[in-house]
């Protein structure tokens, strides 16, 4: 029996604020449309066209995903490699409820990166698998837009932090806003140099 293939990837592993966000994806025939739009990974796309082939994504109906979550509090209570593995376990649970309603039962996974989840399924763990495979690629985009959505509506309720700028990735006007207003709601009390902190504004 062929299996089909769920392809897993997240977003958000090095922010000192906001998320993890993963995402899973089923693409059980691959067209060249769908393999252009997985040709380069999210870190590989401007902000702009990331938008489009997001956009191009959600609309096709031959790309099926689902989407895993891990908040700045679970991250800083199970540790970021956890929290990592926690998400991507849910966004294939996500997905596999959605094949599952295709009658889509056969499935293995390729997750990108070195750790296996801890879930019934036939898998493997490859470094840079969003720039080996098409469909994992399009999971990387799906999860990145997604999560900067998810900061640009976090700015609106934080804007002393722009989180809309730098999406709670470290750079130096995130770090000058820390040292001025201390860490916020969402920021991740465990990573340095937060957590060298004890300030809460929210």
């Amino acid at each position: 029996m062929k299996r089909n293939v769920m392809y897993v990837d997240e977003v958000g592993r090095g922010a000192l604020a906001g998320p993890v966000l993963a995402c899973a994806v089923c693409i059980p025939l691959l067209t060249p449309q769908l393999a252009q739009f997985g040709k380069k990974d999210s870190k590989q796309l401007s902000p702009g066209k990331r938008e489009e082939i997001y956009k191009a994504i959600i609309q096709h109906s031959g790309v099926l995903w689902g989407l895993g979550v891990a908040s700045s509090m679970v991250i800083d209570k199970i540790n970021i490699h956890q929290a990592t593995r926690f998400a991507m376990k849910q966004a294939v649970q996500s997905l596999r409820q959605k094949l599952k309603k295709r009658g889509v039962t056969a499935l293995s996974l390729v997750i990108d990166g070195t750790s296996l989840l801890d879930i019934q399924l036939p898998q493997k763990a490859i470094p840079k698998a969003d720039a080996l495979f098409a469909p994992c690629a399009i999971a990387s985009i799906i999860a990145k837009v997604k999560r900067d959505r998810l900061m640009v509506a976090y700015h609106k309720r934080l804007p002393s932090y722009c989180f809309q700028k730098h999406k709670g990735y470290g750079t130096a006007e995130h770090l000058m806003a820390i040292s001025s207003y201390g860490p916020c709601a969402i920021h991740r009390m465990s990573f340095s140099p937060i957590k060298s902190r004890d300030t809460l504004s929210v």
